[in-house]
C-alpha cells in the first residue's frame, strides 16, 4: 500500500486496531454513564444526539492521533540520523497536540457536540492501554 501513509507496518496496524476497540468500548461506557446520570439528574446531565455525536467524533480524533503517532514512530525508527529523528518526533507531537486542541475548541463551540462527551474520549486510549497493561500482569 502506497500513497499518503506509505507502508504501514503490521505492529502499527495491530496496535491501532487495538486502540480503536479500546476507544469504542470506552465511548460506549461513557455514553452509558451519561445516560445513567441523565436518569438521576436530567436537568444537569444531558443525554441526546450531541452526547453520542461528541463521543464518536472525539473517539475518532483519539484513534487518529494514536495512529499518526504510530506512523511517526515507524518513520523515526527507520531514520539513520538521530537528530533529525528527534526533530521529527517533536514536530509530530506538536502537530498532533494542536490538532487535538483544535478539536477541543470545536467540541466546545459547535452546538452539535456535547463538549464533555467530545473531550473525554481523548483520554480513553491512554487509560485503556494502562488498564490492559495492569490486567495482563
Amino acid at each position: 500500500m502506497s500513497g499518503i501513509f506509505g507502508e504501514i507496518q503490521p505492529a502499527v496496524r495491530k496496535e491501532s486496531i487495538r486502540v480503536g476497540v479500546i476507544t469504542a468500548v470506552g465511548v460506549a461506557l461513557m455514553c452509558a454513564g451519561f445516560f445513567g446520570l441523565h436518569l438521576i439528574v436530567p436537568d444537569i446531565v444531558p443525554f441526546d444526539y450531541t452526547v453520542i455525536l461528541g463521543g464518536i467524533a472525539g473517539g475518532f480524533i483519539a484513534v487518529l492521533n494514536f495512529f499518526l503517532m504510530g506512523l511517526t514512530v515507524q518513520k523515526v525508527a527507520a531514520a539513520a540520523d538521530e537528530g533529525s529523528a528527534r526533530n521529527k518526533m517533536k514536530a509530530s507531537y506538536t502537530q498532533r497536540m494542536l490538532f487535538q486542541l483544535l478539536w477541543v475548541v470545536v467540541a466546545i463551540v459547535a452546538p452539535c457536540f456535547q463538549f464533555a462527551a467530545g473531550i473525554i474520549p481523548l483520554f480513553i486510549p491512554s487509560y485503556g492501554i494502562k488498564l490492559l497493561g495492569i490486567a495482563n500482569r
